[in-house]
């Protein structure tokens, strides 16, 4: 396939190296799923969209069935259990571990159609913990006789932390610095602070499996070692996430698939993408400010629209949702829609793909997109927008550009320029685009003349004043 070379920031190393797949015929990437306990929030989906464009430049470069991608399903989790409870609490029919089934059921339909929405292809591989019990029941047995785990004797097994050497490596932080921190659970089973659960009681009402050590659940960090294991093998090239995976969830998943298999590097390469702001604040219930994808696709914001305001920022840098973004990238979807309709798609754009590969640039991507619009390429612009997800074979239904003369505001526009050319007074000429921008007209003026496109905000009631 191509010769691309791909450069990605390497969260282990800290810097951004040149790719180098352990095999090229068979490129391998996990990525930390959600757990499904209710609809993914806006946050949610940024992991989904950027490990969707890393998927995509792999292909291209490497092949279309060159490429392994695995993101997960938790589907066993305290906070399904809550939901659970509480409908169980509000009537609902069935025992406690038919309604966190039907929960989870639910919930991944509605993660796959509202990332579908966003334009996301789904993975290769889409494993639920809960279909892997076996194999971490095996890979903790497996830790304890190596002496990297130990049973409390009470249903619990913890990870030994000090057994493994190189902990901390990933996040940067020193074991002291971690005890400080406040995500370590202390706790009296527990031989060393930073020790971390792998196997922990269930009681009968709740989801549990038999094991060694009594009826219980895995911990959440072994449940992605030991899915990463089963379907891409001991080493593999990627593992990727959102940055507040990094510790403890990352860090825990390296020591513990180093220690059961010391032979393999486990991943590679580690990719974070840092986290989602709105209108500059942090998203929170508390601030109002908090919303689903489902949210904002039903307030008739389009999936290619989030899309496109996901890829405007770079994954590595804190991401900004503004409903002025919105609008804005809406409108530009429209204008490109229009310059590739009816176009065959041709190659994608080598500058576009090279933007793509420098450790996933989509803003210069985008920029490269706008150049291809401006000079009129459909060919080169519709296959760069299938390749980045935001065209599928034909432009969306909301794009499609309404049915309205404008020929004649055209000419009053124009006339009142050529007379402001004359007299050096161009408030009318000010008062006509202040009206036409209002009324969500986008105006293009040149030496060639003036034209008017309706824009996203498009309102004809706006223009009767006008008239």
């Amino acid at each position: 396939m191509s010769q691309t070379t791909i450069k990605l920031h390497n969260s282990k190393t800290r810097k951004k190296e040149v790719f180098e797949p352990i095999d090229a015929k068979n490129v391998r990437m996990y990525v930390c799923g959600p757990t499904v306990y209710d609809r993914a929030h806006l946050g949610n989906a940024r992991p989904v969209v950027v490990f969707d464009v890393l998927n995509r430049l792999l292909r291209e470069v490497y092949g279309q069935d060159a490429v392994t991608y695995v993101r997960n399903f938790t589907d066993v989790d305290d906070k399904i259990n809550a939901t659970a409870l509480a409908r169980k609490e509000a009537g609902a029919a069935g025992t406690l571990e038919d309604l966190v089934s039907e929960r989870t059921e639910e919930t991944i339909e509605w993660y796959l159609k509202d990332m579908g929405a966003l334009g996301a292809r789904e993975p290769d591989h889409m494993p639920r913990a809960t279909a892997y019990i076996a194999q971490m029941v095996a890979m903790i047995q497996d830790l304890i006789a190596k002496g990297h785990a130990y049973s409390d004797g009470a249903g619990h097994v913890l990870f030994s932390v000090k057994s493994y050497d190189n902990y901390g490596a990933l996040s940067g932080r020193s074991v002291d610095d971690m005890i400080a921190g406040a995500r370590v659970e202390v706790a009296d089973n527990k031989r060393d602070p930073m020790d971390f659960v792998l196997w922990k009681p269930s009681t009968d009402e709740m989801p549990g499996w038999d094991s060694p050590w009594g009826r219980g659940r895995p911990g959440w960090h072994i449940e992605c070692s030991a899915m990463a294991h089963d379907l891409l093998g001991e080493s593999f090239d990627i593992h990727g996430g959102g940055n507040d995976l990094q510790f403890p969830h990352h860090e825990n998943e390296i020591a513990q698939s180093c220690c059961a298999h010391p032979k393999g590097e486990f991943a590679r390469y580690w990719m974070h993408n840092e986290m989602l702001q709105v209108e500059g604040k942090k998203m929170s219930k508390s601030l109002g400010n908090f919303f689903t994808v489902r949210d904002l696709l039903d307030q008739g914001v389009p999936g290619e629209v989030i899309r496109f305001v996901f890829l405007s920022t770079h994954y590595g840098k804190p991401m900004d949702w503004t409903a002025k973004k919105a609008a804005e990238a809406e409108a530009t979807l429209r204008k490109w829609y229009g310059v590739a309709e009816g176009a065959e798609a041709g190659t994608v754009p080598v500058s576009l793909i090279a933007a793509v590969a420098d450790d996933l640039n989509t803003s210069k991507a985008l920029s490269e997109m706008h150049q291809l619009a401006n000079a009129g390429d459909g060919p080169g612009l519709k296959a760069a927008l299938n390749f980045l997800g935001l065209l599928d074979a034909v432009a969306p239904e909301w794009a499609a550009k309404p049915d309205v003369d404008l020929s004649s505001f055209e000419t009053l526009l124009a006339d009142a320029r050529t007379k402001a050319m004359e007299t050096k007074d161009f408030s009318e000429v000010d008062r006509l685009k202040t009206a036409l921008l209002e009324a969500g007209v986008e105006v293009r003026m040149s030496k060639a003349g003036v034209e008017l496109l309706p824009g996203a905000n498009f309102d004809a009631a706006k223009l009767e004043a006008l008239k």
